[in-house]
């Protein structure tokens, strides 16, 4: 690394003066929880995506995971399934619900749940289904919901990666899932910092999630401290959570919703140029979404090819070296001491996923990066594997 190469970081949110000043605005409105900026947020976004959903904003995804899992009755004994490659977010929501996880391997192309391995991983405990839109590229949605429904299960997506994707010209978040869970994480492709949204078209799922979004309260705490009339009264109808999104977060998220398309296109050019200056190294890039869908371009996963000369981690360490930061998506939760230990997992049973966690690196590529620091990345990769 020259003394004029700063340290490319592998993401970085794309803050502009927009969003502080929106921010700034919610801390001196005088309500900085749950309030007008996030009903706001939830209306804007459920319009985004369109297609009458409805919205329900929380501090994370994982507790839009939670709710949603909670709000279909997943409870003791069911059990569910997802993939192996993902964070463990996705699942470990099942577990504080006294569910099972069931793992199953991905698509060796789209490294995408893989829909003959959830049909083979049924049983008469199966209740749902929670696909994981891998790196912003949208999973065989209908023939998950083809399985679903021969088998009567629920399906609720992990679209954390997956803002905006489409499946078969449908927006993720308008196909008919039971739920559908995205983040605002600080390496998404918008951010609220921390934050997330879920979103179903069911009301009475929508209603609970609501209810259990904030202790149980069967009414709005908004809606309560802003009455102009004397309205104390609330009353506690389950054992919820404090999963709330803030209006500070609220209000950083509206102006990064404004800017997503741009976000978006952004992306696209930076994945594009990886997959055009990258073609002829021993790499095998990640495919492109099918003509007339969107891929998200969340993360940009590379796998060495079986000519590399090099290791992965000696790619790592190469790129690291040249200033430039790489990240893993995912170590496997087979391979992770909670869910291998519990549920007896081997490598071998899921040959796919290993196989490429063994080869993958994810690069650079976020917003804010200059077609400069781009190029740095590239030409550290063709020295190194050319």
């Amino acid at each position: 690394m020259s003394v004029s190469e700063s340290f490319l970081p592998f993401a970085r949110p794309d803050i502009g003066e927009a969003e502080i000043d929106a921010v700034a605005r919610a801390l001196r409105s005088g309500w900085v929880t749950t309030g007008p900026e996030t009903r706001a947020f939830e209306q804007e976004f459920a319009a985004f995506l369109g297609g009458g959903v409805q919205a329900i904003a929380v501090n994370s995804a994982t507790a839009g995971l939670h709710l949603a899992l909670e709000a279909i009755g997943i409870g003791p004994g069911d059990e569910v399934i997802a993939p192996t490659l993902t964070f463990t977010a996705t699942v470990e929501v099942a577990r504080y619900l006294g569910a099972d996880a069931v793992l199953v391997d991905v698509d060796p192309v789209t490294l995408n749940i893989d829909p003959a391995a959830i049909e083979a991983a049924i049983t008469p405990r199966t209740r749902a289904i929670l696909p994981v839109h891998y790196g912003g590229l949208a999973c065989d949605m209908a023939a998950i919901h083809a399985i679903a429904r021969r088998h009567g299960l629920q399906v609720v997506e992990d679209a954390a990666h997956a803002l905006p994707a489409s499946c078969g010209g449908t927006p993720v978040g308008q196909l008919p899932s039971a739920a559908t869970v995205f983040s605002f994480y600080a390496n998404k492709t918008m951010t609220t910092g921390e934050g997330g949204m879920v979103v179903t078209r069911d009301e009475a799922l929508a209603a609970r999630m609501r209810v259990m979004r904030l202790h149980g309260i069967s009414r709005d705490a908004f809606d309560r401290f802003t009455s102009r009339t004397p309205a104390w009264y609330y009353e506690v109808v389950a054992p919820g959570f404090k999963y709330n999104l803030t209006d500070v977060a609220a209000a950083l998220g509206r102006v990064q919703l404004a800017r997503l398309p741009a976000f978006v296109q952004r992306r696209q050019q930076l994945a594009a140029r990886y997959l055009r200056e990258l073609a002829g190294l021993p790499l095998v890039l990640p495919p492109q979404a099918p003509a007339g869908d969107t891929h998200a371009w969340h993360l940009f996963v590379l796998r060495l090819a079986d000519t590399a000369r090099v290791t992965r981690d000696e790619v790592v360490q190469a790129l690291a070296d040249a200033g430039i930061g790489t990240s893993v998506h995912f170590v496997p939760l087979h391979r992770q001491p909670y869910w291998r230990d519990r549920y007896a997992l081997r490598p071998q049973d899921f040959p796919v996923a290993e196989a490429a966690y063994q080869r993958m690196l994810s690069v650079p590529l976020f917003t804010a990066m200059s077609d400069a620091e781009q190029g740095r990345v590239i030409a550290a990769l063709r020295a190194c594997l050319q």
